[in-house]
């Protein structure tokens, strides 16, 4: 079925050349939770963030008590080790950019670091289940993938709990990873995390994030280049229910010449109160030329009372690129498209799953794992028949 955007779909954002204004680039970024002030929600990084449900994570009053199990299952080849603080892995990436982070990274007790060691092509993907059994934790993880390497790496949240973790990806030069981190948490779950690629010289990074379940979720994937040649690829898919808030809030940062970027985000939001957020933020640096980029954030309304934030934000210093842009479209779902299916006699149940599907499709389809491509749609399809029940 071929994708659907409604009429009286918007776009909007902001486009920037010149001198940089973006807050991105004055923002702190420190290991240090002191260097962060506790935000009240008037902060521009903070403003569509239910503060009072974040139980405590951003303010310093929650506290661990090992409310989560990891295991992972690797290829052989594939190294899997837990470690201390000083690892000199951990915090290569990137420092933590917001209070949250901050206070996971200084929370955590020890890390889980995979590595695929270099010219390694791994047949079957790690995976890692992560698990809440009720509890707060403070985690760390790191992927790392060698030089020439290839590797697919799935990350899968299920259960309760209320989590702050920090994910580093470090792609080697040459190398090619993908990872799918899926948040199928229970309805009374709390994640908030920061995910940060470094890629290397001509490496590809592919991330596909798929949102279903908690109470509120809030990622903050991140890309950094450490050399030309570097392409990433941000996917997302997100369907937001009745009462939750799922925010997703992007940066890639362009400070090296000849790499590229491509974000592709939807969303389907369906009952009262439901609330995504999408901010997609592009930094095009001065010593960034050839750069080649675009975002797309597009959502879809299926019932009263729902709620969508989106904007995406384009900041160019150099005039010296391949291509920018970005767009943003919300619409609700149209009755003329149910018509359509059911002059054809097609249900009325069946046809809305038809065109959310159809949606959803090409997203679902970057996953390559067929077994999870199909776990993925008869989840949509399940809370959809919910809300028709």
């Amino acid at each position: 079925m071929a994708e659907t955007i409604p009429a009286g779909s918007t776009t909007d954002g902001v486009i920037q050349v010149g001198q940089p204004t973006d807050a991105r680039v004055s923002a702190p970024a420190s290991y240090d939770v002191a260097d962060f002030p506790v935000p009240h929600g008037r902060e521009e990084d903070w403003r569509f963030t239910p503060l009072e449900r974040l139980r405590g994570l951003h303010d310093g009053t929650a506290v661990a008590d090992g409310g989560v199990k990891v295991e992972v299952t690797a290829p052989e080849g594939v190294t899997v080790e837990t470690v201390g603080r000083d690892d000199a892995r951990l915090g290569k990436a990137g420092k933590p950019v917001d209070r949250v982070a901050a206070q996971a990274y200084s929370s955590f007790e020890k890390a889980s670091v995979v590595s695929v060691p270099k010219e390694t092509v791994l047949t079957e993907p790690v995976r890692i289940a992560v698990h809440g059994e009720g509890g707060t934790a403070f985690g760390h993880q790191v992927i790392e993938v060698g030089a020439f390497a290839e590797a697919v790496v799935v990350i899968d949240h299920t259960g309760d709990a209320t989590v702050a973790t920090n994910v580093e990806y470090l792609i080697g030069d040459g190398a090619k990873l993908t990872v799918v981190s899926v948040q199928d948490w229970d309805d009374t779950a709390v994640h908030v995390g920061q995910h940060t690629a470094l890629v290397g010289r001509d490496a590809t990074f592919k991330s596909v994030v798929v949102t279903f379940g908690g109470d509120l979720v809030r990622l903050h994937p991140r890309v950094v280049y450490g050399a030309p040649g570097g392409e990433a690829e941000l996917y997302g898919l997100y369907f937001t229910d009745n009462g939750q808030h799922q925010e997703h809030r992007l940066f890639i940062d362009h400070d090296t010449p000849h790499c590229r970027s491509n974000v592709a985000y939807k969303g389907a939001l369906q009952g009262q109160e439901a609330h995504a957020v999408w901010i997609g933020d592009v930094l095009i640096r001065a010593a960034a030329e050839g750069t080649d980029t675009y975002e797309l954030n597009r959502n879809l309304v299926l019932t009263d009372g729902a709620r969508v934030d989106s904007v995406p934000n384009l900041e160019i210093e150099t005039g010296e690129i391949v291509g920018a842009g970005h767009a943003s479209a919300t619409g609700r779902f149209e009755d003329e498209q149910l018509f359509y299916l059911m002059a054809r006699g097609i249900p009325a149940d069946e046809a809305r799953r038809l065109v959310v599907r159809g949606f959803f499709a090409e997203l679902v389809q970057q996953i390559g794992l067929p077994e999870l491509e199909e776990r993925l749609i008869a989840k949509i399809e399940a809370e959809l028949e919910a809300s028709v029940g």
